[in-house]
């Protein structure tokens, strides 16, 4: 079994940004695990309908 490993799980989830509004979007977490737990997030990403990548830091979660 190994001891560390990096996993990439992609979910939707709804986002806030201020010139689209609200937008349910595919976000991709890649985490690192160890022993099969959870212990951090190494970096969260969305697609736009374009296939451009952009950082989640531009949009915010709604409420």
């Amino acid at each position: 079994m190994k001891l560390l490993k990096i996993k990439r799980e992609t979910k939707y989830e709804k986002r806030y940004s201020v010139k689209m509004g609200e937008l349910t979007t595919q976000v991709t977490y890649i985490k690192r695990y160890i022993l099969g737990l959870p212990i951090r997030t190494l970096h969260k990403y969305r697609e736009t309908y374009y296939g451009k990548v952009k950082d989640c830091k531009d949009c915010n979660i709604s409420i």
